[in-house]
């Protein structure tokens, strides 16, 4: 039985640099015999099928394939359609009362521990605000993510180190989840 998932890549298209076609993206990720790929914007997420592997092993292959046509290393999540779900769901500022552009959920590659970031005095951020979540992180920013104090801090390698973060709008979060509906 074939799962579906989407692949969050990092940091790819930005600036100028790690350029990735997604047609180019589609093209390996079907080389690695993944069904039904399919991209969602320019800025590295792809949605895609497979009968075989795991959230980790499948984001290891694609990284070492990327690593291997293209050139450099770009970090991959792979998560499947219940997992986006929940996360999308569990949210706990009012999505629908909000501006997409001011929500949005950095994943993690692993657990995190909320004592890396109890150190953080979110009153002095307000009206910015953050939750923890299953591998995830919800941060309501107001006046956008490029002009967020807190989402600068929240990306430090303190709070970062030893994971995988990438993070995505709200738009792209709910458009994940229904590209990967079974």
């Amino acid at each position: 039985m074939k799962t579906t998932y989407a692949a969050l890549l990092r940091g790819i298209n930005v600036g100028g640099a790690r350029k990735l076609p997604m047609a180019d993206l589609r093209t390996l990720m079907q080389g690695l015999g993944y069904g039904d790929v399919r991209t969602y914007l320019q800025s590295g997420q792809a949605v895609f099928s497979s009968a075989h592997g795991d959230e980790q092993s499948l984001a290891a292959e694609l990284a070492a394939t990327i690593a291997q046509e293209c050139g450099f290393d770009v970090d991959v999540l792979v998560r499947d359609h219940a997992y986006l779900k929940t996360v999308a769901e569990a949210c706990p500022f009012p999505a629908a009362d909000l501006q997409p552009k001011q929500l949005h959920i950095t994943y993690f590659s692993a657990p995190v521990d909320a004592e890396r970031f109890a150190e953080i005095d979110q009153a002095a951020h307000l009206p910015e605000e953050f939750r923890l979540g299953d591998r995830a992180l919800y941060l309501y920013a107001p006046d956008g993510l490029g002009r967020s104090k807190l989402a600068e801090l929240l990306s430090r390698p303190r709070f970062t180190k030893g994971l995988v973060a990438t993070s995505r709008n709200w738009n792209t979060v709910v458009k994940l989840v229904e590209m990967t509906q079974p």
